[in-house]
C-alpha cells in the first residue's frame, strides 16, 4: 500500500493527533506552531490534498472529500483550544484585577447651611417673634439712599468714615452708584414704602409703627482678621409715636439673651457718633462665664433715629421718634461659635464648614 494510501486510511488519527497537539499548547504561540503542522503550507493536511493529483477523478472526489472533513474536524477542535486559551487568559486577569464588590459603596456627604447663614436665619426667627419684618434691599445704591438721606450730605466728613466701592455709572444727580457700605439705606427705603401703603391712615393722623430688620451683604475697602470686603450686616428700625431708647435697650438684650442662648450677660452702651442717630451708642456684651467672660466685646452701632433722617423719610420728626441699630453678622457668628479669624468663613475648607451640620 502507498504511503498516500496509508494516510488517507489514517485520517482518524490524523485528527485525534492534531487535537491532542492542540491541547498539549498551553500559549496562544504553541497553539500557533501546532497549527502548522497540520494546516500550514507545509502542514500534513495540506500535503494529502496535494497527493489527490495520482487519483482519478471519481477517487479524487471520495478521497477529497474524506480529508475536507477531517481537515474542518481539525479547524474545530483548534478554534475550541483558542476559545479555552482566550478564556484562560481572562480569568487569570480577572483573578489579577479582582474587585471587592462586597465593600461599601463611598456615598456623598450629606451637605448643610453655612454659618453664616444658619445665624442669619436664627437673627430673622428671634426678631419675627417680637414682631419685626423682614426687609431686603439693593446691593449697588445711589448716592440719596446710602448717604446723604442717612444724614451724610456731599464733603460731610463722616463719608470718609467708610472705604467704599464705586462703580462705573452715575445716578440722575450725577453721583457714582456704590455697593452699599451698610444696610441702612433700608431705612429710608422701607419707610418711604410703609408711609406710601399706609397713606390714608397717615392722612387722618394715624400710621402704623414701623418694625423691621434688614440683613444683606455690605462692602467696604478693608481685610484682615476681623473684616473682610464683603460682610454680612443687619439693620434694625423701629419707628413710631412712642418709641424710646429704653425700647431699644429692651429689644437688643431680649435678642441677645435668645441668640446667644442664655441669661447670663449684660450689655453696656457707651456714647458714639453716627450721622444717621442722636444720640448715639456703641453696644457691648460681656459674658458672665464661659472663654469670653469678663471681656467687653463690641456688637452693635446704635441710636435715636435723627431727626433730619426721619424728614428724609417723608415723615414728621415731630410725631414719629424711634431707634435704630446695625450689627455684623459675621461678628455674631464668631463670638457663637468660638471663631477668632473671620477669613475662615470664606475660605471654603470643608474641614471647618462641616463642623456646623
Amino acid at each position: 500500500m502507498s504511503t498516500v494510501n496509508a494516510a488517507f486510511e489514517d485520517l482518524n488519527d490524523l485528527a485525534q493527533s492534531a487535537t491532542a497537539q492542540f491541547a498539549n499548547a498551553h500559549t496562544p504561540a504553541e497553539l500557533e506552531n501546532a497549527k502548522a503542522q497540520f494546516l500550514g503550507k507545509a502542514g500534513r493536511v495540506t500535503a494529502l490534498m496535494k497527493g489527490l493529483a495520482q487519483f482519478s477523478a471519481d477517487e479524487k472526489k471520495t478521497r477529497g472529500a474524506a480529508i475536507n472533513q477531517t481537515k474542518q474536524a481539525i479547524e474545530v477542535a483548534l478554534n475550541a483550544r483558542r476559545q479555552a486559551l482566550q478564556e484562560a487568559e481572562l480569568e487569570r486577569q480577572l483573578a489579577a484585577e479582582a474587585l471587592d464588590v462586597t465593600l461599601p459603596g463611598r456615598q456623598r456627604g450629606q451637605g448643610g447651611l453655612h454659618p453664616i447663614s444658619l445665624t442669619w436665619q436664627r437673627i430673622e426667627q428671634i426678631f419675627g417673634s417680637m414682631g419685626f419684618d423682614v426687609g431686603d434691599g439693593p446691593e449697588i445704591e445711589n448716592d440719596w439712599y446710602n448717604f446723604t438721606a442717612l444724614n451724610n450730605p456731599p464733603n460731610h466728613p463722616a463719608r470718609s468714615m467708610q472705604d467704599t466701592f464705586y462703580v462705573d455709572m452715575n445716578d440722575a444727580d450725577g453721583h457714582p452708584y456704590c455697593l452699599r457700605t451698610h444696610t441702612s439705606p433700608m431705612q429710608i427705603r422701607y419707610a418711604v414704602a410703609h408711609a406710601r401703603r399706609q397713606a390714608a391712615e397717615l392722612a387722618h393722623g394715624q400710621m402704623s409703627e414701623i418694625r423691621v430688620i434688614v440683613p444683606g451683604r455690605t462692602y467696604r475697602v478693608d481685610n484682615d482678621a476681623t473684616h473682610s470686603p464683603m460682610f454680612h450686616q443687619f439693620e434694625g428700625l423701629w419707628l413710631g409715636e412712642n418709641v424710646s431708647f429704653k425700647d431699644l435697650k429692651v429689644t437688643y438684650l431680649s435678642f441677645c439673651k435668645a441668640f446667644f442662648e442664655t441669661d447670663d450677660l449684660i450689655l453696656r452702651f457707651r456714647p458714639s457718633y453716627f450721622p444717621f442717630t442722636e444720640p448715639s451708642a456703641e453696644i457691648d456684651i460681656q459674658f458672665q462665664h464661659g472663654p469670653l467672660a469678663g471681656k467687653w466685646l463690641e456688637v452693635s452701632g446704635s441710636g435715636q433715629v435723627h431727626p433730619q433722617v426721619v424728614r428724609n423719610m417723608g415723615l414728621d420728626p415731630e410725631r414719629f421718634i424711634g431707634f435704630a441699630f446695625g450689627s455684623g453678622i459675621d461678628r455674631l457668628a464668631m463670638l457663637r461659635y468660638g471663631v477668632n479669624d473671620l477669613r475662615l468663613f470664606f475660605e471654603g475648607d470643608i474641614r471647618f464648614l462641616g463642623q456646623f451640620r
